[in-house]
């Protein structure tokens, strides 16, 4: 540690100094070191909360009434949000506060290891799940002799960087029970040994059509975006195990919006850092400022115990100790019988529940119990 921080050592916690020690420059002076020290001593006490503050109360109000207002506010998004029609504003608070798993509109931000423009494109042809029907120009039926003929788009079998052999291996990988053959470089025969009636031939047909050709799977849509002076794939799906696979993409970076799936991959504490991040995100997108302190709060509560924890009945609020809590939320009735089955107690230790039967809370003043005595009745208890 730099000798000029053992001086702070009583004005701030030893991992905060350890910190600055590790970011200082090998080359400051005394003076620049006592102005970054005070600088971060000023930050830590702002920082700090009064003994007895209501921070639930206050965070919970600081993430409802902005979310409250983004009902009433409508945003049009261009450019990448559009296109890739991710789910923004009061829905996708919801989402995450919620603790769903099932998104609406699943994404990844995929970065580089190396930003060349030249291979950007093939990069994403790479990632981006491709379907037969991508790759043909026509596909018709054959009536006559029960058979279907495709005819395949060369430009994209080269931008593909696949043959017709390529093709015709996947097909016959999908489909054993028939026969692919193929026409010169560019068309495709499908038959079978069994004549097929013309509804059979019309749900091949459109079965080989869904066929999966090349690229990851589960991402339908990929738009590189350039960001400063890098190129960033975002794609419209994600698949966040296969893609960390590839070569050319950076696995420190990259991430996805499903946080259950950064939980799966990276563990609880990448997932409570993406719920801070996808939040501050939706907030700033509708033009809404809350101190990170609020958003990091409820982060905390939704991870404290190892996994996460939506913010519902079946999620924090289910856990909760007190009965009266667990009643106020939803479904009061229920808890009230289930606890009042086996002879629950309630220690009244929370807010909420002095709340509902009328006592003072257990915050500010009501932490402590004040006895008075004034001058009047001692000189009475003296006589």
């Amino acid at each position: 540690m730099n000798p000029e921080l053992e001086k702070y050592k009583d004005k701030l916690p030893p991992k905060i100094l350890e910190a600055i020690s590790r970011y200082l420059p090998e080359n400051a002076s005394k003076d620049q070191v006592k102005k970054i020290v005070e600088r971060c001593i000023k930050d830590y006490e702002y920082m700090q909360v009064d003994a007895g503050e209501s921070v639930g109360l206050l965070s919970a109000q600081s993430v409802g009434e902005p979310g409250t207002q983004m009902i009433l506010r409508t945003f049009h998004f261009s450019g990448a949000a559009e296109s890739l029609s991710v789910s923004l504003g009061l829905p996708r608070l919801i989402e995450i506060l919620d603790g769903g798993k099932n998104l609406k509109t699943p994404m990844m931000e995929i970065f580089l290891k190396e930003s060349d423009s030249s291979k950007i494109k093939g990069y994403a042809l790479e990632i981006k799940e491709t379907r037969f029907y991508e790759i043909t120009n026509e596909i018709v039926i054959d009536m006559n002799e029960s058979k279907i003929h495709i005819s395949l788009n060369p430009v994209k079998l080269k931008d593909l960087k696949m043959t017709i052999e390529d093709v015709l291996k996947k097909l016959t990988l999908s489909f054993k029970s028939c026969k692919f053959t193929a026409s010169g470089d560019e068309k495709i025969i499908i038959s079978s040994p069994d004549n097929f009636t013309l509804n059979e031939l019309y749900k091949l047909k459109e079965a080989v059509k869904e066929c999966y050709i090349k690229g990851i799977k589960g991402i339908t849509q990929v738009i590189p975006k350039k960001e400063d002076s890098e190129y960033v794939i975002l794609t419209a799906g994600q698949n966040l195990k296969e893609v960390l696979k590839l070569e050319f993409v950076d696995q420190i970076r990259t991430r996805t919006n499903d946080i259950f799936e950064m939980e799966k991959r990276f563990g609880i504490e990448c997932a409570r850092a993406m719920i801070i991040e996808e939040i501050l995100k939706v907030l700033e997108s509708q033009g809404l400022d809350i101190d990170i302190r609020h958003i990091m709060l409820v982060s905390d509560t939704m991870t404290a115990n190892g996994r996460i924890k939506g913010i519902t009945r079946h999620g924090v609020v289910g856990e909760k100790a007190s009965v009266l809590a667990r009643a106020s939320f939803e479904t009061p009735i229920k808890h009230i019988l289930n606890a009042s089955m086996i002879s629950e107690e309630d220690p009244l230790h929370s807010i909420i529940e002095n709340v509902m039967i009328n006592q003072a809370i257990p915050s500010g003043t009501g932490m402590v119990d004040l006895a008075y005595k004034d001058k009047e009745e001692k000189k009475v208890a003296k006589e």
